[in-house]
């Protein structure tokens, strides 16, 4: 794998308060960073504005909405957000969802999430669900592979375990992953950058590490570094 391989495995979660944060980020991470990702928090903040000009300064933009709706709504949410040119959008995984949003989408890559990471089986237990994380993401990765869907948004720590269930072709993003020694924060299901790699994860999504780092370039290009080390592994 190239460096620029590497570092297009590696999207940054751009969760602050104000585009002008977020410019400010984006300009200190500079070449160090080629993947952006914009979350619900900056997107009803002015974040729509900024996905394009990030597409225009040569990035890629994962827009992480995680739509849910009824179909009309998500099909026609999907049309729109398609036609600003992003690369990924988020969907929740359910079958409805996931059959509205492929109608919509056209050369859109769409990313189902499958269990949020924020989740353990007593969370599932508490919301009224009737299985674990588990078996909980096996099923909906089943039900994704089946609707056509381009990826699985999923914890580190069913990769393994989902890759065989819907084979070589299907991206994996995973959030929860930590490098060594960081706060966990509100992730309970968590690895390494390097970990999650070597796991079949096509991208890895790092927000707080890089961007409250004293250094967030410096942050940024130690966690190519470990991608970068994981696919000369697995080469």
């Amino acid at each position: 794998m190239s460096k620029a391989a590497a570092t297009d495995r590696l999207i940054v979660a751009l969760d602050v308060e104000t585009v002008e944060a977020a410019r400010a980020l984006a300009a200190t991470l500079g070449d160090a960073v080629s993947f952006y990702k914009i979350g619900m928090e900056l997107a009803y903040g002015g974040g729509l504005t900024l996905a394009q000009e990030l597409k225009d300064a040569g990035k890629r933009v994962f827009m992480d909405l995680k739509l849910h709706d009824i179909g009309a709504t998500v099909e026609r949410a999907t049309r729109q957000i398609a036609r600003m040119g992003v690369d990924f959008l988020t969907i929740h995984a359910y079958p409805q969802t996931m059959a509205a949003a492929r109608a919509g989408a056209g050369d859109l890559k769409l990313l189902a999430v499958t269990v949020m990471t924020s989740y353990d089986d007593a969370d599932l237990k508490e919301a009224g669900y009737a299985y674990g994380v588990a078996d909980l993401v096996a099923r909906r990765a089943a039900q994704a592979k089946a609707a056509g869907i381009d990826g699985l948004i999923l914890s580190p720590l069913e990769l393994v375990t989902i890759r065989p269930v819907i084979g070589p072709d299907m991206l994996l993003v995973t959030p929860g992953v930590r490098p060594a020694g960081a706060d966990a924060g509100d992730q309970k299901r968590i690895m390494t950058p390097a970990q999650a790699i070597a796991a079949s994860a096509d991208h890895i999504v790092v927000g707080r590490p890089i961007t409250r780092a004293a250094d967030p370039r410096a942050a940024a290009q130690a966690i190519v570094g470990e991608i970068e080390s994981a696919l000369a592994l697995g080469r």
